[in-house]
């Protein structure tokens, strides 16, 4: 097999969403307005898309009162973070989340985006796992050759984490190549696995869960294992709406920060019953019992704060295969961290949101 083949069976999915944002993104550029919608008493209307029966960090934050110059719209569910990606670039919505490998790809094909702060991630307790059966004959990396792995998307965290996974388990690119990745919606992937259509499925947040209940299977890896503590993803903006649009953007960013925060050193059970409250409120017609299952808030930094390794990691793992030259995109011109008090010292890391010390965090 030669290079380049290896080149585009690593990327094709990657690479496919990266063309389509470069060409929606021109057209945004050319066509769209960054000027925002702004109500009587003079908030910016923040579009946005969020998850069912699943509460997001701004939607805590605007419930907590934490915002003072934005105010949400929520114009629908989306769990996709290239096509967050697209419609965030495209001006469908101002904020949109996904993971950082995926947000590169997008900047390299010209969507112009920016991160401002972390969006979700793994630790001991929130984390995603790769699960075979209990009795699979699947024990090392190299078993996974020729096999499938379902996930729910590609181009995405669980392809970038899969392949990182079976380079730093010492297989070739060469025989990376050979692992089949699949998309199946997390809906469907635990009966996927245990009916035998694929040989390893990612779970994740209640479905892990509720398999884990229901017992015979078992972890191969999971991101924790990893990286540990490990922020994976951020929101973003566009460059253009955050230069007309700064104040709102740093009302954002703090707000959110401190939602995140406050789900760092509040008590799980708190926090549930805060989350239960927020969905039964907005009347989407949504069952809390999955907010049962939340267990941290998984994001690794105070308040969200971003660092270097978590985007270099994945610039770096884009060099390597060959889809960004080196030194050619910095980490500065991924992230920024600008806006969050937690990095510019307006909050103490080790307080809570409002400044209260903290003796020990949640996490």
């Amino acid at each position: 097999m030669s290079h380049s083949t290896l080149r585009r069976r690593l990327t094709t999915a990657v690479a496919a969403a990266a063309a389509l944002l470069t060409l929606t993104s021109v057209t945004a550029a050319c066509s769209s307005s960054s000027d925002s919608t702004v109500t009587a008493d003079g908030k910016t209307v923040l579009r946005y898309e969020g998850s069912p029966a699943q509460v997001g960090f701004p939607e805590l934050a605007e419930t907590l009162g934490y915002y003072e110059d934005v105010e949400l719209e929520w114009i629908g569910d989306n769990g996709n973070g290239p096509q967050s990606l697209q419609n965030t670039a495209t001006n469908q919505i101002e904020f949109g989340s996904a993971f950082n490998g995926a947000v590169i790809k997008a900047q390299t094909g010209g969507a112009p985006l920016t991160g401002v702060l972390a969006s979700y991630g793994s630790d001991k307790a929130s984390f995603t796992g790769y699960y075979v059966l209990e009795d699979s004959p699947i024990r090392t990396a190299r078993d996974l050759i020729g096999k499938k792995v379902g996930m729910n998307t590609l181009g995405a965290h669980h392809e970038f984490l899969t392949r990182e996974w079976l380079a730093q388990e010492g297989l070739t690119p060469e025989e990376i190549a050979q692992v089949q990745l699949t998309v199946v919606p997390p809906v469907n992937t635990e009966q996927a696995l245990r009916e035998g259509q694929i040989d390893v499925g990612t779970l994740g947040s209640i479905f892990r869960e509720t398999a884990l209940e229901r017992g015979g299977i078992r972890p191969l890896f999971t991101d924790e294992s990893l990286f540990g503590s490990f922020s994976y993803g951020t929101y973003v903006f566009r460059d253009d709406f955050i230069a007309k649009n700064r104040d709102a953007v740093e009302d954002f960013v703090q707000g959110t920060a401190r939602a995140i925060r406050w789900t760092q050193t509040t008590p799980r059970d708190e926090v549930v019953a805060k989350f239960e409250e927020i969905i039964d409120a907005r009347g989407r017609n949504e069952n809390t019992e999955l907010v049962g299952y939340w267990k941290s808030p998984g994001i690794a930094g105070p308040g969200g704060v971003v660092t270097e390794q978590e985007i270099q990691t994945w610039l770096d793992w884009l060099t390597r295969n060959g889809e960004l030259e080196g030194g050619a995109f910095t980490t500065s011109d991924v992230y920024t961290n600008e806006f969050n008090p937690y990095a510019n010292g307006t909050y103490d890391p080790n307080s809570g949101p409002n400044g209260e010390p903290v003796e020990e965090a949640v996490q």
